[in-house]
């Protein structure tokens, strides 16, 4: 996904934020919220979700191709996301920072708030505003489960429970959230966490323009 980029030898008037897929409804929320007109938005795939090896090599890319469009303030929406520190070496190479934390699910909870609940939600299945409106799209069918449903067990049997973390009120994806816990068999439990950190991260990015 990617907003309207302009190109030109120099964008210093502008912070590109390289955001993965997943989260990119949610940055342009922080966007409008708070009014940062200066943020530009370009997105990496929200399928890397489950490639994190991919993350940094295209990272790496998006950024030199960012670079070579003249923008030379780069904020990276990810947390390292299963990438074992790869993608810090990529955002330190080219002197760029990320959200802090471990992954949007950390970030959105707060990371105060998340490491006092790591522990015990280590057998939980987290989903956001995003995994509810694409859980067909995200997991019952690249895994089968529309087909076949007695699968279930074999891909989330190591699960107790399904956390959603919650960014928006909206009654519909708490039904798919309710709905799927059920069919996946687990307990439910829904957390009201809104954009988290998210927003003081972007907030701060877009400071340090000035």
């Amino acid at each position: 996904m990617d907003t309207a980029r302009k190109t030109g030898p120099s964008q210093d008037d502008k912070l590109l934020v390289i955001a993965c897929g997943m989260i990119a409804r949610e940055v342009l929320a922080v966007k409008q919220q708070l009014g940062l007109d200066h943020i530009e938005l370009t997105c990496l795939p929200a399928e890397f979700h489950f490639y994190p090896d991919r993350i940094a090599p295209a990272m790496e890319k998006a950024i030199a191709e960012a670079r070579a469009e003249g923008y030379s303030h780069i904020f990276v929406g990810y947390g390292d996301c299963g990438t074992g520190g790869q993608l810090d070496k990529v955002i330190e190479k080219h002197g760029v920072e990320r959200m802090d934390g471990p992954h949007c699910f950390a970030f959105y909870q707060g990371q105060e708030a998340y490491r006092k609940v790591a522990d015990d939600d280590m057998m939980s299945f987290y989903m956001t505003d995003f995994l509810c409106r694409q859980f067909d799209a995200f997991f019952m069918k690249p895994l089968g489960l529309d087909r076949h449903p007695e699968l279930i067990p074999d891909y989330f049997g190591n699960y107790e429970k399904l956390i959603y973390l919650a960014q928006t009120d909206d009654p519909a994806l708490d039904r798919v959230a309710e709905d799927a816990a059920r069919l996946l068999g687990l307990t439910y439990e829904r957390r009201a966490t809104g954009y988290g950190d998210l927003t003081a991260g972007l907030a701060r990015a877009a400071a340090d323009l000035g």
